[in-house]
């Protein structure tokens, strides 16, 4: 039944690109599919000046909605209720003034409402603003059977183990475990959780889900675009921080870990979290022919970028998961801006080392395509009398957008919202996920010093 209680939607950081592309859009169509409560409010908390007239017009035109998608009215609608609360994230009178208003809404709605805080800013800012929100006493939610407050904060969550427990530690100080959420969009993505299905639900792969019968995995994740205006952020963090630490190991964990006992957030996390505590920490001697890193070409020249910056754009790695199901099976993670096209996708390879009768490589090849043309493919090899090779390959192909009965969901902030509001913490990271794969990241960026940084053109892999 859906939680009919008053809901205010804080997002700071409202004019973002993350809050701009994805969070707003995601609550425009909840609200439009009636998946939030009629009595709602946004507010958004920027450090920006913005003119208050000029405010909604400029958050829907950033919003990008295509025309037809939604009926009018129901835009008019949805943006009547974005506010803006101009405030400094290390101020605390910021915050006071956000509690005015919020109390103001409350009084509106004639009773105390849900408060859900969505952190769409840097991590070197999560510090002040968890500060801020205690001191204020907006962390604090209602009395008796009032609102829930909580808390969503973006990935990345951290910049290291030791940043990553910091934040934790200063969370925990404030909220309770079940109130913080920390996300990462791709595990909310319909065909990411399908990888689940796919490996517990079919039973003639799952035998075969192990070290025996699976040579390697390999988990691309390329971007056609550069940094584009995110320079700023792009040039602290990296591709490796940027995605390796979160979506490439977190489609690794869904791909290797053990089936739950219960498919509950406690259970679902805990299984993760085992995959991440056995990757095989990198060490001197191991980086040299485990990872590759490099830089496209102009990056130096990008908005915000300095002429000396060392920043990766593009990694590969080769990572091994120390357990009896996995143990000597490499993965590749493999990602990146500027390069050739733009695809998410998992290449899964059979070994054939007992079963060749020819020259061929007849090797099964399973491919889970993430996106773009999201779907299934598996490559199997049957006689043919009349090739001189007499076996040929065959590809067995599901695309989703082939069914009618696969509706796939563009924005994973939905189902991050939706699963926030009722309270279920499956899709979100866990803190032992946090620690362990900062762990894992750091014992590459504290020998990479040894890596030269390759140089690469726009629209390439092909390493100078």
């Amino acid at each position: 039944m859906k939680d009919t209680t008053p809901t205010i939607f804080i997002i700071f950081g409202i004019t973002g690109d993350i809050a701009s592309r994805k969070i707003l859009p995601a609550l425009l169509s909840l609200y439009v599919k009636k998946k939030i409560s009629s009595k709602f409010a946004i507010i958004g908390f920027t450090p920006e000046y913005i003119n208050k007239e000029d405010f909604r017009q400029s958050i829907r035109d950033n919003m990008g909605i295509s025309p037809g998608k939604f009926r009018e009215e129901d835009v008019k609608h949805f943006v009547d209720h974005i506010f803006y609360e101009q405030g400094y994230y290390d101020r605390p009178e910021s915050y006071f003034s956000l509690l005015k208003r919020l109390k103001c809404l409350d009084d509106g709605f004639k009773q105390c409402s849900n408060k859900l805080f969505h952190l769409s800013v840097a991590p070197s800012l999560l510090k002040n603003i968890v500060e801020n929100l205690s001191v204020s006493g907006l962390s604090i939610p209602c009395e008796g059977n009032g609102g829930w407050t909580r808390i969503i904060i973006e990935k990345p969550f951290g910049y290291s183990e030791t940043s990553a427990i910091e934040i934790n530690n200063k969370l925990l100080k404030i909220f309770t475990e079940s109130q913080i959420f920390r996300t990462d969009y791709y595990l909310a993505k319909d065909v990411i959780q399908n990888i689940l299905s796919f490996r517990f639900s079919n039973s003639i792969f799952e035998p075969l889900w192990n070290r025996n019968h699976i040579e390697k995995v390999h988990i691309k994740l390329y971007k056609s675009c550069g940094i584009e205006d995110n320079g700023s952020y792009y040039d602290k963090v990296g591709a490796l921080r940027d995605i390796g630490q979160s979506h490439l190991l977190q489609i690794l964990a869904l791909l290797s870990m053990e089936k739950p006992k219960v498919f509950d957030s406690e259970h679902f996390r805990k299984e993760k979290a085992n995959i991440f505590k056995k990757l095989v920490i990198i060490n001197k001697k191991t980086i040299q022919n485990c990872f590759v890193k490099a830089q496209y070409e102009g990056y130096k020249h990008e908005k915000n970028i300095s002429e000396h910056a060392q920043t990766e754009t593009y990694f590969r790695l080769k990572t091994n998961i120390n357990n009896k199901r996995w143990k000597n099976i490499p993965f590749y993670l493999e990602g990146g801006k500027a390069l050739s096209e733009s695809k998410t996708e998992i290449d899964v390879y059979f070994n054939n080392k007992n079963i060749k009768i020819s020259e061929n490589d007849e090797q099964n090849i399973l491919t889970f395509r993430i996106q773009p043309e999201e779907g299934i493919k598996i490559r199997f090899w049957i006689n043919n009398l009349y090739s001189e090779e007499n076996n040929d390959s065959k590809n067995l192909k599901f695309k989703y957008s082939d069914s009618k009965n696969f509706i796939l969901n563009s924005n994973s902030h939905e189902r991050i919202i939706i699963d926030a509001m009722d309270g279920n913490q499956t899709l979100f990271t866990s803190m032992n996920e946090q620690v362990y794969t900062w762990k894992y990241i750091d014992s590459i960026i504290s020998n990479w010093q040894q890596i030269p940084l390759g140089i690469y053109k726009k629209g390439s892999r092909d390493i100078i």
